[in-house]
């Protein structure tokens, strides 16, 4: 099992690392960062560092492949060469994946015609300018789509996926493995809980 996962340049971490922690315990898989340049990259707070294994133009074909979110990736909805690679490798995947605003590039594609997806809240709206339907559940699958709301509902969407790929007993072990139980000290992970005053901070976050 290939699996894609795109780095760039001031992505969020979490939304590749979350997922790469999931799939990479598959049995039998293969993850590989790739990008439009090979080399060095560094997340959106330019404090870690990855790394670009293998250019999008020589790995044409994964059977998995997943666009993360982030700043960085705002060049990207209109990057023609990376536009045209998911187009492409959409044709073959098994699955096309996105996490957090992930999803708006594969949207810039032409993937999300005619289907529900989902993005980070203060984005997910946008997701009807390329033909989509927004929904604001934490993970949507349609067809061969799987999208992941804000970057920590990127682990949500790869243990989800890894059921689809190996069954729910691989992906409760995995689950399991890397103790994912969340028990979160506030209860504020959306904008239905958190209240207007948190909202309106991070939407400024956001913008700025």
């Amino acid at each position: 099992m290939r699996i894609a996962i795109m780095i760039f340049e001031a992505l969020t971490a979490l939304d590749a690392i979350g997922p790469y922690e999931v799939l990479s315990r598959l049995p039998g898989s293969e993850v590989t960062f790739v990008g439009p340049q090979a080399g060095p990259i560094r997340t959106d707070n330019g404090a870690l560092g990855l790394n670009v294994d293998v250019t999008i133009d020589d790995f044409p074909d994964p059977d998995v492949f997943l666009i993360p979110g982030g700043e960085g990736n705002r060049p990207l909805l209109t990057d023609e060469r990376v536009l045209e690679w998911i187009r492409t490798a959409h044709e073959t995947s098994q699955w096309t994946t996105s996490v957090c605003t992930g999803s708006l590039v594969l949207g810039a594609a032409g993937v999300l015609q005619g289907k529900r997806a989902t993005s980070h809240w203060a984005y997910r709206e946008l997701l009807s300018n390329f033909g989509a339907t927004p929904t604001a559940q934490r993970v949507v699958e349609d067809g061969k789509v799987i999208s992941a709301a804000g970057v920590a509902a990127g682990i949500d969407m790869a243990l989800t996926l890894a059921e689809r790929l190996a069954g729910s007993e691989v992906a409760k072990t995995i689950q399991l493995g890397i103790e994912y139980d969340p028990d979160p000290p506030f209860d504020t992970g959306s904008p239905e809980k958190a209240g207007p005053e948190l909202v309106a901070r991070v939407r400024a976050d956001e913008s700025g």
